[in-house]
């Protein structure tokens, strides 16, 4: 990719037309310079609209991650966090599982304006564009082992919640394991990945994407009913703001969570569950489906369902929660 595609994308944030002259001023390149780095941007899949006589244009006007703006946002909470904010990454949580064992610092952040090879629970992919949503990761180290962290990601979920609560996102609710929906529709998903001893020290990569605005092309590409934060909010959402209050909830959260595991947050997460004291269907992996009404979930986060052969336990990697 152009060292110039960025810094350029950065200048056209603004969602207004800047001619291709006036682009090569600014960067003292050429007009030619300035093609080709955009021409890098559309094989991103970026979309830039060129209009001759008038320059080059985003489709609309984008908030970019700024270091200072996000710290702004955290308050006293800023202390616990480095954060690194990458124009574009493969994956967050693959760049930061690679440097999990190389003594990368306790809380450590990285987010993406443009994250290329997202990945999903089960080897799902993550769909993403410039703008489109806010991704990363957070690099969490546990003094418990792996095999006390099986919670984890209902830990998360409430804290997701908070956050999209106090940001004024009421109608946000939990879909065990690991989704956020509005409306049954998927706002945002949560991936984590663990290293360390089933009984010692452990390290969690905690990654999440929240859906900011998707475009239909993207949209298209998902296999499941989406929305984004454009739809469900009454007012813009700065992404600044929006990170910086994820992080300082999952901060108060985690430190919860490793003292006393779900015991203080699974009745919060039963409250904004989907599909709590509902009919569903379990997906197998072998392809049966099973259905039951949902129970609620145990200490460990499984999920407690009564079927015609009484109250049965589902563990996240095993099976697909769907509605009947």
């Amino acid at each position: 990719m152009s060292s110039l595609t960025f810094p350029i994308l950065k200048l056209l944030a603004d969602g207004k037309f800047h001619s291709g002259e006036a682009i090569a001023k600014h960067f003292n390149v050429s007009r030619a310079s300035v093609w080709n780095s955009l021409q890098h941007a559309e094989q991103l899949g970026i979309e830039v609209f060129p209009v001759r006589g008038r320059g080059y244009k985003l489709p609309h006007a984008l908030t970019l991650l700024e270091e200072q703006a996000v710290f702004d946002a955290l308050s006293k909470h800023g202390q616990i966090f480095k954060l690194e904010i990458h124009d574009q990454l493969a994956s967050t949580n693959t760049y930061l599982m690679q440097k999990a064992g190389l003594a990368q610092a306790h809380g450590t952040c990285v987010a993406a304006h443009l994250q290329t090879q997202g990945r999903g629970r089960r080897g799902r992919s993550w769909q993403a564009g410039l703008g489109a949503s806010l991704t990363f990761s957070l690099l969490w180290r546990f003094q418990c082992g792996a095999a006390t962290l099986s919670g984890l990601s209902l830990a998360i979920g409430v804290a997701l919640m908070r956050a999209l609560h106090a940001l004024g996102i009421q109608q946000a609710q939990l879909k065990w394991p690991n989704d956020i929906l509005i409306n049954r529709e998927k706002l945002a998903g949560i991936l984590i990945e663990l290293q360390g001893d089933m009984d010692g020290p452990s390290t969690a990569v905690i990654g999440i994407g929240i859906n900011l605005r998707l475009p239909d092309s993207i949209k298209n590409q998902i296999e499941q009913p989406t929305t984004d934060l454009t739809n469900a909010s009454t007012h813009p959402i700065n992404p600044n703001t929006l990170l910086g209050e994820l992080l300082k909830h999952l901060a108060e959260v985690l430190v919860q969570f490793e003292q006393n595991g779900l015991a203080n947050l699974r009745n919060e997460w039963m409250q904004h569950h989907a599909y709590h004291l509902q009919n569903v269907r379990m997906l197998m992996p072998d392809g049966r489906e099973m259905c039951g009404v949902v129970q609620g979930i145990s200490e460990d986060g499984t999920l407690l369902v009564q079927t015609e052969h009484g109250l049965q336990r589902f563990v996240s990697g095993e099976i697909s929660l769907r509605s009947v």
